[in-house]
């Protein structure tokens, strides 16, 4: 990982930042991080992604209600990583592989997005180590995480399939898998309070 990458937590001052990162097509796809934030797919989804979607996502960031972590190359934004509570991402309650296996308090980490010209580059790595120091300063409990995984030994996912972070990045940090069902989308936890 090249020694000029420095990741911060977000505030509401580096919204400018975040959007120089994701363009316009709003990261991918028109989502601006809003894809976990709506309970539903189909027609609600269609409405909201594009123009909608960042209104939405900027009232969040410059209000201090999303939570996250920019990598800067510089004082180029290069790559984001969401985080907050799960509550904050209803659309994981619909998702039958991401139901939590308890009622536990926890945090999610369900989003990527690295800068082209940054990808493969180890700055994904270096955003969820921040994430997690963050989340380890807001005192959450347990913290989760829905990596995606290699369909066959030995290959790379293309960067549109890898937005929720590649598995081992997740497993060098200590999460461990408490359900696989299916076992191409695991779900991981990592206790950073065991009081």
């Amino acid at each position: 990982m090249p020694k000029r990458i420095k990741c911060v937590e977000l505030t509401p001052d580096l919204w400018p930042d975040l959007e120089r990162l994701f363009g316009p097509n709003g990261a991918c796809g028109g989502c601006w991080c809003m894809w976990w934030r709506v309970e539903r797919g189909g027609k609600l989804w269609e409405d909201t992604k594009g123009e909608k979607a960042k209104r939405i996502f900027k009232r969040l960031v410059t209000t201090g209600q999303a939570h996250g972590i920019l990598a800067f190359a510089g004082e180029e934004p290069v790559g984001w990583c969401s985080f907050g509570p799960r509550t904050d991402f209803p659309r994981m309650e619909r998702m039958r592989a991401y139901r939590p296996p308890d009622a536990a308090e926890v945090w999610s980490i369900n989003c990527f997005f690295i800068s082209r010209a940054w990808r493969g580059q180890g700055v994904a790595r270096e955003l969820l180590a921040a994430a997690v120091r963050a989340c380890r300063r807001h005192s959450v409990k347990i913290l989760e995480g829905y990596p995606v995984t290699p369909t066959k030994a030995g290959k790379q996912l293309p960067a549109a399939f890898s937005w929720m972070g590649p598995f081992n990045i997740f497993e060098e940090q200590g999460f461990q898998v408490v359900q696989a069902d299916p076992p191409s989308k695991p779900l991981v936890r990592l206790v950073l309070d065991r009081g």
